[in-house]
Order: C-alpha cells, then sequence, then structure tokens
C-alpha cells in the first residue's frame, strides 16, 4: 500500500487521469458498499437483490463493471512499460497482485483474528480483482495489442467448453458446474463461501478465467479512447460496441445462461456491453460536455477506490463486533435510527447503507482534497 500526491496535470498529459473513468468507478465502489451492507437481509430494497442463479438485476453489473473499469485503467498504468513484458513489469504486477490479495484474506479475518483457520474462506470479491486484473495484466504483457480481441474469445469460448464438457447432467447448476468442482479439489470445501448452502465460492478460481475477460474488455477500451481522443466518435464506437456485446451475450444466453456467480461468457459480454454504454454517457457528459458540478462525491470514491471499499467493510465489521447488550452495534444502529424512519422497512434498510457510504465519503473527502491516492 502506498500513498501519493495527485500531480493535477492536463488532460493531454500521459499521467492525466480520465474524469470519467474515475467517476464511473467512484459510482460502483458506492453500490458494491451499498449492495453488502443492508440495514437487514430480510428486507432488502428489492433492486439491491442479486439474481438466485441464472439471470441478472442491477446489482449483477456492479462487479464486473469494476473489473471492466479496472481494464481500462491498466492501458494508462501499463502505458509506463510500454506494454513490454519484463522483470520490472512482472514484479510490479506480482506486487499488486499479493497485496490486494493479502488485503482481501485481511478484510476476511477482521477483526476476529483468534478463529478457526480451517475453515477461513480463502477466495473473495478482493482475490478476485487481484488474480483478474493480474492474469490480464500480464496476458496484455505477452499478446500483441491487436491480438488481445483473440485472448478475450479464448478465454470466453473456453471456459464454455470446459464447463459444458466437464461439467454434471446439468453443467450451469449449483451443483453440477465443473468451477466448484475445481475448487472443491484445489481450495477444498472448508474454504469456500457456503452461502449457497452448500459449499460454492462465486469469486472461485476457474471462473476468474471469464473475470479476466472482463478486465481484457475494459483494456480494448482504453486502448480505443487514447486512439480516438475526446471526440463525438469515441462516444459513438462505445456506444455502439456496447450495445453488439449486450445482444452478443443475451443470444449466447440462450444455451449458457447469463450468470453471476460462475461468471458465464454470455454475463462477460452482457455486462461489458452495458459497461461501456454507460462509460459512452459519462464520457460525454463529462470529458466532452465538461459537466463536473456533479462529479465531486463519485470521485473521492474513484480516486481511492480500493482503499474506501477497504475502508466501508472493516467499518462494517467493526460494528457488528461491537455488542450492546445482545445485539451488535449494526443492528442497534439499524433497529433503533433507520427503522423508525420509515414504515416501509426495505427502505430503513436501504437508508443504512446510505448513512455508511456518507461516513466512508467523509473519511474518503479528507484525501480526495488534500489529492493523496493510497494505492493498492
Amino acid at each position: 500500500m502506498a500513498a501519493s500526491k495527485s500531480s493535477g496535470k492536463s488532460a493531454g498529459s500521459k499521467s492525466a487521469r480520465l474524469m470519467s473513468l474515475d467517476v464511473f468507478r467512484g459510482m460502483t465502489v458506492v453500490f458494491m458498499i451499498i449492495v453488502n451492507t443492508p440495514g437487514t437481509w430480510s428486507h432488502v430494497f428489492p433492486p439491491l437483490r442479486h439474481a438466485a442463479w441464472h439471470g441478472c438485476t442491477p446489482t449483477d453489473l456492479v462487479f464486473p463493471s469494476f473489473l471492466f473499469i479496472s481494464g481500462v485503467a491498466m492501458w494508462y498504468s501499463l502505458r509506463k512499460f510500454n506494454f513490454e513484458f519484463s522483470a520490472a513489469s512482472l514484479f510490479r504486477i506480482l506486487r499488486r497482485v499479493t497485496l490486494i490479495f493479502a488485503v482481501g484474506l485481511f478484510l476476511t479475518i477482521f477483526p476476529r483474528f483468534a478463529r478457526d483457520y480451517d475453515t477461513l474462506r480463502i477466495m473473495g470479491v478482493l482475490q478476485r480483482i487481484a488474480l483478474a486484473w493480474g492474469l490480464g495484466a500480464i496476458l496484455v504483457l505477452l499478446i500483441k495489442k491487436n491480438y488481445i480481441w483473440i485472448a478475450t474469445a479464448v478465454l470466453l469460448f473456453g471456459y464454455w467448453a470446459l464447463m459444458y464438457f466437464l461439467g454434471g447432467s446439468d453443467p450451469y447448476s449449483l451443483e453440477g458446474n465443473y468451477a466448484r468442482t475445481v475448487d472443491l479439489a484445489i481450495i477444498g470445501e472448508n474454504h469456500l463461501y457456503q452461502g449457497f448452502g452448500i459449499p460454492f465460492d462465486p469469486e472461485g478460481l476457474l471462473s476468474t478465467l471469464p473475470a479476466t475477460a472482463t478486465v481484457l474488455l475494459g483494456f480494448m477500451v482504453g486502448n480505443l479512447i487514447t486512439k480516438m481522443g475526446t471526440t463525438w466518435k469515441t462516444v459513438g464506437l462505445l456506444a455502439i460496441a456496447g450495445v453488439v456485446l449486450i445482444g452478443a451475450g443475451l443470444l449466447w444466453g440462450e444455451v449458457f445462461p447469463i450468470n453471476k456467480p460462475i461468471w458465464t461468457s454470455s454475463y462477460v459480454l452482457y455486462a461489458g456491453g452495458i459497461g461501456m454504454v454507460i462509460l459512452a454517457l459519462l464520457f460525454m457528459i463529462v470529458d466532452i460536455w465538461n459537466l463536473r458540478v456533479w462529479t465531486g462525491f463519485f470521485n473521492t470514491f474513484g480516486t481511492n477506490a480500493l482503499f474506501t471499499y477497504v475502508l466501508a467493510g472493516m467499518f462494517t465489521k467493526t460494528l457488528l463486533a461491537i455488542k450492546i447488550g445482545e445485539v451488535s452495534l449494526y443492528n442497534w444502529i439499524f433497529t433503533h435510527i433507520c427503522s423508525p424512519l420509515f414504515e416501509e422497512q426495505k427502505l430503513a434498510s436501504l437508508m443504512f447503507p446510505i448513512m455508511l457510504v456518507t461516513v466512508v465519503w467523509g473519511l474518503g473527502y479528507i484525501l480526495y482534497r488534500r489529492k493523496i491516492i493510497i494505492r493498492l
């Protein structure tokens, strides 16, 4: 983890940040926090629910959007190495992968460090980000930029083939999918997520392959934006490509269902296409029209995305660990502050993460005002 001062250079500078990308990244972090921390899981605000298995809700688009954005940002971060594989570039990639993965494990353990590590979940959101970003970064340094789309296709079709030919009689089911088989063999059932009723990890090892394809889609978009510049043509191409991918994802989804937990290839195309359309819209508003008055809130999260996500996770788990009588401070706040404000408990449940986001924003704003970026 390292902190640095933002240089604040002009848009034409190689080190300048793409404002619309920071806004989009900030939006995803805000919604990741909101989705992860309802006031009560008994009354989740309906749009914040994941699809039960097959299908895709707005909530299911949040995580792939973050990976897509990390791929766009990868274009700018690896440009300093001239996209050439070397000891220096590999060291930087592996260092970042190790750091993010370690922070993910820390967040899983925090604040209960005296625990049974024989049942510790190994994978998670940050671990998925680390592995997918790292594999994507190595691929773009080893493969010529014009052939990245081929690597993306190989990952998507290869994953489909593995799932279809090596899965059970129902290869895309919770019990029969091959991604679960791989995780059981390598990680072990005691170290997998248990929230589906059986050991199955939605951020497992094999499904990291299509998640890497999500990163590569973002990388190709970063290439496109750099080549086309801040023009209406960039907006048009992003929007058209996004619509085409959405259609391709829906079409493929007829035989390989759109599914976030196993991160199906159709889901990669569908979510990636929506990410492109959203980025095109933000690019038009923020970078072409220069309408930025409203962006400060999201930029606070976007410029320190992983740090604010980790901060929110630590804050939430601290609230859960502190007891007031028989209940946690987390539950006490919902019951005594949020719940009395709304007769509809789903709105009260939504109020809790909004309060949490506001607190995290206040802490992150201090860094934002001082132009301090904490890199993970």
